[in-house]
């Protein structure tokens, strides 16, 4: 007969991934995927002792597993975009034109608003980080400045566009949730968002004041464009691809179609535009372009090989794989009832609304260490905590606002989570190194707190409301 999960048994589950995944991926470095599985059985275990079987376990992941697969259909489009944009020479173009005109002082100011803007256009963090970004990154290596400090302005600007587009969908999915209006939910989050932003480039200001231009190698940067003018017919069509993603964004056009509909100009440009191959072209869907494909039989540089090697669906197995493993421990976990047992004993001390809203902070954060993704705590923290906001004369904005400050603003600083692995697979930058220069990401649930406290932004009902 299925009971009700201890609260021992239920934090044990989460010590055990802490142990499990600390030592092992922090200390051993071992892949992360058999970490996950392992503490997946350990749940499995406690999810034995409260009585599921093993088809409950199962029916359990499935479940979390099909909240995942839109944000894996993006993924495998993602992959399939790098290849096809860098086939087209559109990423190479703005690689090449960035090095010419990009002041090394304020290029981290620069990478932050060029990647939030395409972010807010798309709607998505991944798709952003994964085209500007790649762009940004390669321009950072050739103008030698430090790869974790750029990842976190990109990172920065591509979740702050994530976090307010009305085409994202965790900005949707808050006040779904919590059962507001999108758009004043929108509005609400820039209380946390403006000041933990301008704070953020503030700091990436101060530090781009130390990149002189001269610190960078003119020789360099002038092989670096004449290899990539050799490979590349520069023309205004190879913006094509990009352009239809806006297009996609403001048209409101489901993104995944949009997507791989850029995929297919792109690879028609660079047939008609570089003299590639119709094959090749096809190919960088599947595994990414490759230098190989240039008619020309010159060696390149290996800064142009790292730069240009990359894409394709098959790129983006890893995360995927990491998705499905990370949901063998969160999907046993909820049906065991732990997730929601943990919630409840934080609801019971809840008496203020720091301590409200610090309750919210903390079961998002865990569970987005548990899942990876941030949709799950939505749903879950969202749904439980509703009506405590409401009982203390707490307008529900204010719930749907910090469940995206401790949500989707801090799933890039899960080392075994979807968006950190995700992005160390575009970028080639880990958590460690640019976890603490992605200053809004974490500053968010600062001002969040700091407006619990004070009452500074913090938007009340009437007690014949609350009633």
């Amino acid at each position: 007969m299925k009971r009700k999960p201890t609260l021992f048994e239920s934090i044990s589950c989460f010590v055990v991934l802490a142990i499990v995944i600390g030592a092992g991926f922090g200390y051993f470095e071992i892949p992360i995927q058999p970490l996950l599985l392992i503490s997946a059985a350990y749940a499995a275990f406690i999810a034995h002792r409260v009585g599921l079987t093993w088809e409950d376990m199962e029916k359990g992941i499935v479940t979390r597993l099909n909240t995942a697969m839109p944000a894996i259909f993006i993924i495998f489009a993602v992959g399939v975009i790098v290849g096809t944009w860098i086939y087209s020479g559109t990423v190479p173009m703005l690689i090449n034109y960035g090095l010419l005109i990009i002041d090394p002082r304020y290029f981290l100011v620069t990478a932050f608003i060029i990647t939030a803007i395409v972010s807010v256009a798309t709607g998505t963090a991944w798709g952003s980080s994964a085209t500007a970004g790649v762009a940004l990154m390669g321009i950072a290596v050739e103008m030698n400045l430090p790869l974790g400090i750029t990842a976190g302005a990109i990172i920065s600007g591509a979740i702050f566009g994530d976090k307010l587009s009305p085409l994202s969908d965790t900005t949707n999915l808050a006040p779904l949730v919590v059962g507001v209006d999108l758009y004043d939910h929108i509005k609400h989050m820039l209380w946390t968002t403006i000041p933990a932003t301008i704070v953020g480039m503030i700091v990436w200001f101060v530090v781009g004041l130390g990149f002189e231009p001269d610190s960078t190698s003119g020789d360099s940067v002038g092989g670096l464009t004449a290899e990539l003018s050799s490979i590349f017919n520069w023309n205004i069509f190879m913006l094509l691809p990009f352009v239809i993603i806006l297009w996609g964004a403001f048209a409101k056009k489901p993104i995944v179609p949009i997507m791989l509909l850029s995929s297919v100009v792109a690879v028609f440009i660079g047939v008609f535009s570089n003299g590639f191959s119709f094959v090749d072209g096809i190919t960088s869907m599947a595994n990414g372009f490759s230098v190989d494909m240039v008619a020309s039989n010159s060696d390149f540089s290996e800064t142009v090989n790292s730069l240009l090697n990359r894409g394709g669906i098959f790129s983006m197995v890893t995360i995927v794989v990491t998705i499905f493993c990370g949901y063998a421990f969160a999907g046993i976990v909820e049906a065991a009832g732990c997730l929601d047992r943990i919630l409840e004993a934080f609801t019971k001390m809840v008496q203020s609304t720091w301590q409200i809203i610090g309750s919210t902070i903390i079961g998002s954060i865990l569970i987005v260490f548990t899942a990876g993704v941030a949709s799950i705590s939505i749903i879950m923290v969202g749904v439980l905590m509703k009506d405590a906001y409401v009982k203390k004369g707490l307008d529900p904005l204010n719930l749907s606002r910090t469940l995206e400050d401790a949500g989707t603003m801090i799933l890039g600083f899960v080392p075994w989570g979807v968006s950190a692995i995700y992005y160390l697979e575009v970028l080639g930058v880990g958590v460690g190194d640019y976890w603490m220069w992605a200053v809004p990401c974490y500053l968010c649930i600062v001002f969040a707190m700091i407006y619990a406290i004070t009452g500074i932004g913090i938007k009340k009902i009437d007690p014949e409301e609350s009633k």
